[in-house]
């Protein structure tokens, strides 16, 4: 049976750290304060909006809300944008992605118009570069990917040395992920849609980071004994049985059942990666505003 490597466990790390963080800060008058900019209604964004919220008001992080009509044009979005930039207290700003159909072919341009010292997710070019060139000024690394080093580093796994597979090379969380893993010492191998034979090269695998985003794609063919597997893809399975005993619920590449029996450790779909990614956001605030305060 394999150790489950457990999201509550890591957040609930990281959030003493940021509590104690943030104690420190507002005692020598900095309020870390998080901006929401939205656009629109969307369910999905709503319900992140929500954790992102409890999180923040958990550490201490102030948050303010700018909700702008699903119809906004991109001159009155990227003037919002402008104007968070000049806020004086917001120190992290998160915006909703993706933007509304209308405004997808504008969605880089639109992206960049944001200041990187407060991209605390990761939707600039510069926040990309920082971590491709491994540069703590450039902005903030995606929360997902960061959430996976965070289980790696709370559990102990030691990347070293390791030889280490992501399946998918999206800028989200595939190719970051190699970037952090290789930071990490990991010798790093990306598979993606036109890799011969991804069920052998992710058997080699010390470390396996699935984040394919298809459902029930990672099967047994692709582990072997002694592997850390961590699952980051947030599927929808019409079959699988949720918490209220009827059907349909959430769960990630892994055929969990088939995998947790082989592998050393695995994180769980839901309960892992996922839980972690609002503790990393939130930490990115309160680091944004130590940066600027010179903390």
């Amino acid at each position: 049976m394999a150790k489950l490597l457990l999201g509550k466990e890591v957040t609930a790390a990281l959030n003493a750290k940021l509590q104690a963080k943030v104690a420190e800060l507002k005692e020598k008058g900095v309020s870390p304060k998080l901006g929401i900019l939205r656009c629109g209604e969307n369910p999905s964004d709503l319900s992140y909006e929500k954790g992102a919220v409890a999180r923040a008001e958990l550490i201490g992080v102030e948050v303010e809300k700018f909700v702008l009509p699903e119809d906004v044009t991109k001159e009155a979005l990227i003037a919002k944008i402008e104007e968070l930039n000049a806020n004086e207290s917001i120190h992290g700003v998160l915006m909703f992605r993706p933007l509304p159909k209308h405004l997808k072919a504008d969605q880089n341009e639109i992206c960049n118009k944001l200041d990187p010292a407060k991209d605390v997710d990761c939707m600039t070019d510069l926040s990309n570069a920082g971590v491709f060139e491994d540069r703590k000024d450039l902005g903030f690394a995606p929360c997902t990917p960061q959430a996976c080093m965070e289980i790696l580093d709370y559990y102990g796994i030691d990347c070293k040395g390791k030889s280490a597979v992501v399946i998918g090379r999206s800028l989200v969380v595939g190719k970051p992920a190699a970037m952090m893993l290789m930071k990490k010492n990991a010798t790093v191998t990306i598979c993606h849609t036109k890799t011969v034979n991804t069920a052998e090269v992710a058997r080699s695998a010390d470390i396996l980071v699935s984040a394919a985003g298809v459902l029930g794609s990672l099967t047994k063919d692709f582990v072997r004994p002694g592997q850390i597997v961590i699952d980051v893809s947030i599927n929808w399975d019409p079959e699988k049985i949720n918490s209220k005993g009827g059907k349909g619920a959430i769960a990630g590449d892994a055929r969990f059942e088939e995998i947790e029996p082989i592998v050393e450790a695995i994180t769980p779909v839901p309960g892992g990666v996922g839980s972690v990614t609002t503790s990393v956001l939130i930490g990115h605030v309160v680091e944004a505003a130590a940066r600027k305060a010179g903390i």
